[in-house]
């Protein structure tokens, strides 16, 4: 069974310390946002090629880039970012959201993903106290932030980070920290075999493919943390979700029936909102 953990004592030192680590964190994740998916599609290409027997010579003098290198830059100017115009939240206020350099427009994308990271981590610092399980409950929630808005940018769930969300699960649930393994074993075969089944069906019978296969190992990620009770009310929340939003950016005219939205996000979102709702009823 889960780890049970006192209610923490209001300790606003503790909370400032925690939310200071989130903002950091958070500045990390960003990176990872952003460079994950430019990494991943140098990768395909040099496979590509390597595949199609092509010439590769252009792509080696490429600069690689990596989680680690080069340094911070601004995306518009190149310019290398002092560490005064890298601290999270502060020099965003300060630089009124524009670079330093060139006053290109910083993304709002950096200032929201820290204050979201600051959130959950200090929410799962309430949730479970000062406990290992707050060590699984914080990564559970960095690799959700990190899946949302890589889907949301991109529609892509990369398996860098699906698949080791779905071992860590079920490695958690050895000792039962928030599902018994065996139910976690299921959630996560269930996951994946639920939308599998959903994705042939309307491929079967529209022709056309509703999803990618990043959205089965990503639900069969949450069965291996949540347990396979928790899946169905998952995926009706996560459609439901979807449904509104989608909706609603028809009728605003900022998207057409045509036109696909990413389901990541939502999965995130149910995903978080059931975890700490099936937590906090232990």
């Amino acid at each position: 069974m889960m780890e049970v953990v006192a209610a923490l004592p209001a300790n606003p030192l503790l909370i400032i310390l925690f939310a200071v680590y989130g903002l950091i964190i958070g500045s990390f994740l960003n990176v990872v946002i952003v460079r994950l998916p430019i990494q991943l599609e140098a990768q395909w290409q040099r496979e590509s090629h390597d595949h199609l027997q092509l010439d590769t010579h252009h792509l080696d003098n490429q600069t690689p880039l990596t989680i680690v290198s080069p340094r911070s830059h601004c995306p518009q100017c190149q310019t290398t970012l002092t560490f005064g115009q890298n601290i999270p939240i502060v020099s965003f206020i300060l630089l009124r959201g524009r670079c330093g350099h060139c006053e290109a427009p910083i993304s709002l994308q950096y200032p929201s993903i820290e204050l979201l990271t600051a959130s959950v981590t200090v929410i799962a610092l309430l949730q479970f106290g000062m406990s290992l399980t707050l060590v699984y409950a914080l990564l559970f929630s960095y690799a959700l932030i990190l899946l949302l808005a890589i889907d949301y940018r991109h529609q892509l769930l990369p398996d860098y980070i699906t698949i080791p969300l779905l071992w860590m699960g079920l490695l958690v649930n050895l000792q039962g920290h928030f599902s018994p393994l065996e139910s976690a074993v299921l959630g996560a075969a269930t996951g994946y075999a639920s939308l599998w089944a959903v994705f042939w069906l309307f491929k079967l019978v529209t022709g056309r493919e509703g999803m990618g296969y990043g959205d089965f190992k990503f639900l069969a990620a949450l069965g291996a943390w949540l347990g396979w009770q928790m899946l169905p009310l998952v995926v009706v929340v996560a459609s439901v979700s979807a449904l509104f939003v989608s909706i609603i950016a028809i009728l605003l005219g900022l998207t057409t029936r045509s036109q696909p939205i990413a389901f990541g996000p939502f999965l995130a979102g149910a995903g978080y909102a059931i975890f700490y709702w099936s937590t906090s009823q232990i």
